[in-house]
């Protein structure tokens, strides 16, 4: 999250082949800004509070896929493994696709900020949603700074 929104800073990493399968845009939460601008594309604020609309930090678990208002309609729980983001179930944090999200980098524009979830494209997404189903073990999200 240090990288700002409008670079492609969502990768999925593949650790058997160390290196990257796909990369995207990803966005942060607003915060106490309007949601859907870009207010805070260079410096996010992170917390782990509801209603604060941040993003938090930490390592989550990508859980169960369930049906989604936003984007291509598909969303996955997370578990937020870490006490930066242990309250990712109960704030309704989960990863999903956006309509807003570009395809390509919009630098030094940046990604619309939404209420904490990292929400990336719709065709991001129809990739990820690919490889997740395929998964029988737990897959890593870590957002960082």
């Amino acid at each position: 999250m240090s990288v700002p929104s409008g670079v492609k800073r969502f990768v999925v990493w593949d650790f058997k082949k160390n290196d990257s399968l796909i990369s995207g845009l990803v966005s942060h939460g607003c915060g106490r800004n309007p949601w859907s601008g870009v207010w805070s594309k260079d410096k996010p604020a992170f917390s782990n509070l509801d209603g604060s609309h941040c993003t938090a930090l930490g390592k989550y678990t990508i859980d169960n896929r369930a049906w989604s208002a936003w984007g291509i309609h598909v969303k996955y729980y997370l578990t937020g493994l870490e006490s930066t983001n242990n309250n990712a179930l109960a704030r309704q944090i989960v990863f999903h696709s956006w309509e807003q999200v570009a395809e390509t980098e919009v630098y030094p524009n940046g990604t619309p900020e939404g209420w904490g979830c990292p929400a990336i494209s719709n065709n991001t997404m129809k990739i990820v949603d690919a490889l997740l189903k395929k998964q029988k073990k737990h897959v890593l999200l870590w957002i960082y700074q």
